[in-house]
């Protein structure tokens, strides 16, 4: 499945590829973010973490955290104790540390280098986890989802944000020229990597997407799942519980 798709043409493992994909585009990341989404996945961010916000998690998790950013919001909208950020890329999470050290919130946001897919926490430690925009670069879907279904706590909440395939017409026909043709030129231009979004545009017509993907999360034990279409089927937050 998720495993097909990779950055680059070159042999070597996705979980690699994606690792040296993102240390590459770390510093150009955050104002390609808000350039090539007119600034709406801010909005998006906010709009996933209102789904946990409301438990008052107090540990709370997010995998695949690159710079940081989810992490910060999970800061502002819950009375969390403690923030964990996880990523492969170390060169994305010295500037997330970055971030955090100018908010003063080194203390309770840790940002660390680690794999999705094995997890380095006990089973049932964190009260929420968030993952945004990162399970299509998880090498083994399954795997990963499994994962995090296990470090989650009992009756604890997973928000996933990800992006999906819009169907409405024009729109669809619209924003998929854009995402195959214009961002993966502005991207190139601007990261000096001429992979990395045409792989973020190929990633996306491969991820099982909607319903498809509420389909997995309870098949690797979450329940009491649904999902939320955004910005017209661009990206979808979708959510699940553990019992």
């Amino acid at each position: 499945m998720s495993e097909s798709i990779k950055p680059y043409e070159e042999k070597g493992s996705k979980k690699v590829q994606v690792e040296n994909m993102f240390d590459n585009i770390a510093p150009y990341y955050d104002l390609l973010n808000r350039l090539l989404s007119v600034g709406i996945d801010t909005i998006w961010r906010k709009k996933a973490i209102q789904k946990i916000a409301p438990d008052n998690p107090k540990v709370v998790l997010d995998v695949a955290t690159g710079t940081g950013d989810v992490a910060l919001e999970i800061e502002k909208q819950c009375n969390a104790d403690r923030i964990v950020g996880l990523d492969l890329s170390e060169d994305m999470l010295n500037i997330g540390r970055q971030k955090i050290a100018k908010r003063n919130l080194s203390d309770k946001i840790e940002m660390i280098k680690g794999d999705s897919e094995n997890l380095p926490f006990e089973t049932n430690t964190f009260d929420a986890l968030t993952v945004s925009f990162g399970v299509r670069n998880f090498e083994n879907l399954k795997k990963g989802l499994t994962e995090m279904h296990r470090v989650l706590a009992p009756k604890g909440k997973c928000v996933v944000l990800e992006f999906s395939k819009p169907t409405i017409f024009p729109f669809k026909q619209a924003f998929n020229f854009y995402f195959k043709n214009i961002l993966p030129f502005i991207g190139r231009i601007t990261s000096k990597d001429k992979d990395a979004y045409s792989y973020l545009y190929k990633s996306v017509q491969e991820f099982p997407d909607g319903k498809n993907f509420v389909s997995i999360l309870e098949d690797v034990g979450f329940v009491n799942c649904e999902l939320q279409p955004l910005t017209l089927g661009i990206c979808t937050i979708y959510v699940g519980e553990k019992q």
